[in-house]
């Protein structure tokens, strides 16, 4: 199952960046290993933003987990670790909504030192995002012709299982000329060890 686990936004004006807001989701792990998962994702984040410059992009693998991190031309940046699974595509769209969504609630003049609390819609898109096929329509699409090539393959099986040969499936076609029934029967015998579809 894919998992966002931290998101936070950061100010990035001077060096090391500030953290605005995150919000991590740390459930899957034990009771007592929540708070030292909840530290190490701010640390990772941080160590992220601060090497992130603006108008850059990084992704870093660290074993099954990835950090995705983003920084704006305007100095603002978000830091989105996930499991490896999860979309790059759909991991950099929801940086850059939440960014929007952040900077919409808290313009920068009221950028101060301390960390905002949860923006509302940020934490709504945050539960959306946990699974892209909902929060994101061309992974939603992808995900359905992938259901489909399944489907039709099952089909075309399933047609053959119940006694119908691709010969005589072919040797009955009018769309196939005499040409071509002839050259599936040579290639057939010929290329006996392979079979054609």
């Amino acid at each position: 199952v894919m998992k966002i686990l931290s998101l936070s936004i950061w100010n990035k004006e001077a060096e090391k960046g500030v953290e605005l807001m995150s919000i991590h989701d740390v459930s899957q792990f034990g009771y007592f290993q929540r708070g030292s998962v909840s530290e190490f994702l701010k640390f990772t984040s941080q160590f992220m933003a601060d090497r992130t410059a603006p108008g850059e992009r990084k992704s870093v693998k660290e074993k099954e987990y990835i950090c995705h991190t983003l920084v704006k031309s305007d100095r603002i940046g978000g830091v989105l670790i996930c499991d490896e699974e999860y979309p790059q595509r759909v991991a950099y769209s929801f940086i850059l909504k939440s960014l929007d969504d952040f900077v919409k609630k808290h313009p920068k003049s009221t950028w101060g030192g301390t960390p905002f609390p949860e923006v509302p819609e940020i934490k709504q898109q945050f539960d959306l995002f946990q699974d892209p096929r909902q929060a994101d329509s061309i992974t939603q699409i992808q995900g359905d012709l992938d259901e489909t090539k399944v489907i039709l393959y099952n089909t075309i099986e399933q047609v053959l299982e119940r006694g119908e040969k691709l010969d005589d499936i072919v040797a009955k076609s009018e769309n196939l000329s005499l040409t071509s029934k002839q050259f599936y029967k040579t290639a057939k015998s010929t290329n006996s060890c392979c079979t054609i579809l």
